[in-house]
């Protein structure tokens, strides 16, 4: 299939080159070059220039062999001879240890093929936590900050001592405002579409607090194991590697207050006062898990206490949300592989409906939001079932993007990013003060975490997880299944 044409309007007014750290590694392999490629032959960059830059010893035909061979084996897209031309064109590679001086000569030399024209700098560091740093001091002494913006992988430290200490070092070469730390979940059309469905409809906006919503959980399961990430997970784990970075990011856009304007700085100051309202976490409520057969996994410790699983209890200490308590689990080999916010709405006080109607057997009614790439959307409620009598069962409404013609203009989450990044929008990134708050209320889970508890790959946790949302039960598994657009008769 070939690219459609994204309209114009929506991307940055300058050439960008950008600086991609870490360009043979597996996340610019599968995500960056992609669609760094689809941004360019959708025409939403005025120009682009990447310069390579990785441990590997590599030239720049060799980068772009790396390149081809990532758009043929991730790109979503046909790749059509023209537009691989361009984009090849626009690749150069250098290895790290070239150094400051080179780099600086690389960056200028791809500025130069602009032709004169104003010019800016992306600089991607998609390199683990204990490369960022230096990567960053290397842009700095290659007098690189000019002009440009940086983007950031996760984790943004792994509690808050480490936090405010690599804010500071990062604040030594790059203001605040150049800095984006980047969440690919807010990059979702569905993430952003909870604004659209909050703000712009009178229907749900009167419901969305305390008193008419009783819990709301957050559930990101993955049947992926940990793969070459082994390392990365034994210093990191569930709780920091998805909760911090994703889900409470998530929970944000759910639970914030109206922004006076659909823009960064107040969307920002209203998912920082969130984060500012958090309570602090109890260990008692917080569960930790690690499927069997991780310790033997290559490379963990055979006393491994590291989560690979995780679910907790959080809860919002404002007017909205007082008393409602919002439930996140995630982890590896789980039995399914989903994103979804679930909201369950208050029952009724009392039932007027007989005994054996059925009413009330399959719990409250819910809102759901899945948040894979392609957004569906489901509202379940009790109808009654056709025939005599007054039997009730559970229906749903549902929408999916497939029932629009719309899909070929959805960007993939990092296309849409490294887009913001380009024009300088903060609205789906991260802030310091709000990374550093979240630390701040982990501290209690971080200083006296529970045991890890055993669970069977392919299930769904620890059993202990069904305590913990007592009353409630998990939304997953699903009672019912999406409706499937491409059934017949759907």
């Amino acid at each position: 299939m070939v690219a459609k044409k994204i309209p114009a309007g929506v991307g940055p007014k300058f050439p960008h080159v950008v600086v991609l750290f870490g360009a043979t590694g597996d996340l610019a392999r599968r995500k960056l070059l992609p669609g760094m490629f689809r941004l360019q032959n959708s025409g939403l960059i005025p120009g682009l220039r990447i310069v390579g830059v990785s441990l590997d010893a590599m030239d720049s035909e060799g980068f772009r062999a790396f390149a081809r061979q990532s758009l043929q084996e991730f790109g979503s897209h046909k790749i059509e001879d023209a537009a691989w031309n361009a984009f090849a064109a626009c690749l150069d590679y250098l290895p790290l240890g070239a150094g400051a001086a080179a780099l600086r000569a690389a960056v200028e030399n791809a500025e130069k093929t602009f032709g004169g024209v104003d010019t800016r700098r992306l600089h991607y560091l998609s390199v683990p936590p204990a490369a960022a740093l230096p990567a960053v001091r290397l842009l700095g002494e290659a007098g690189l900050v000019e002009r440009s913006r940086i983007v950031m992988e996760k984790p943004f430290g792994v509690d808050l001592e480490s936090a405010v200490t690599l804010n500071a070092r990062l604040h030594e070469v790059f203001p605040e405002e150049q800095i984006f730390r980047i969440d690919h979940f807010l990059g979702k059309e569905p993430a952003q579409n909870i604004l659209a469905f909050r703000f712009a409809n009178g229907l749900f906006e009167p419901i969305w607090n305390r008193n008419f919503i009783d819990h709301v959980q957050i559930d990101v399961p993955e049947t992926l194991d940990l793969g070459k990430r082994v390392a990365f997970y034994e210093a990191t784990g569930a709780y920091r590697d998805m909760v911090v970075t994703h889900l409470f990011q998530i929970l944000a856009f759910m639970a914030m207050e109206p922004p006076t304007a659909l823009e960064p700085a107040p969307i920002s100051e209203e998912k920082n006062k969130v984060f500012r309202s958090l309570l602090p976490l109890r260990p008692a409520d917080v569960v930790r898990g690690q499927y069997s057969g991780y310790r033997d996994e290559p490379g963990v410790d055979p006393q491994s206490d590291t989560e690979t699983f995780i679910a907790l209890k959080c809860s919002i200490d404002n007017w909205r949300w007082a008393g409602v308590p919002f439930y996140l689990r995630t982890g590896k080999r789980l039995a399914e592989g989903q994103r979804i916010i679930s909201i369950a709405f208050r029952e009724p006080p009392r039932s007027m409906f007989p005994q054996d109607s059925g009413v009330g057997a399959q719990g409250p009614d819910h809102l759901t939001f899945d948040l894979a790439d392609a957004s569906k959307m489901s509202l379940s409620f009790y109808g009654k079932r056709p025939g005599p009598g007054m039997r009730l069962d559970k229906l749903s409404l549902q929408f999916a993007m497939h029932d629009t013609a719309l899909m070929g203009d959805v960007l993939e989450a990092y296309e849409r990013l490294i887009l913001d990044a380009m024009r300088g929008d903060h609205t789906l990134f991260n802030t310091a003060e709000g990374i550093e708050r979240l630390w701040e209320v982990s501290a209690p889970l971080l200083d006296s975490p529970q045991p890890v508890r055993p669970y069977a790959p392919g299930s769904w946790g620890p059993n202990a997880i069904h305590q913990l949302i007592a009353p409630h039960t998990w939304r997953l598994p699903f009672e019912r299944a999406w409706r499937d657009p491409n059934a017949t008769g759907a």
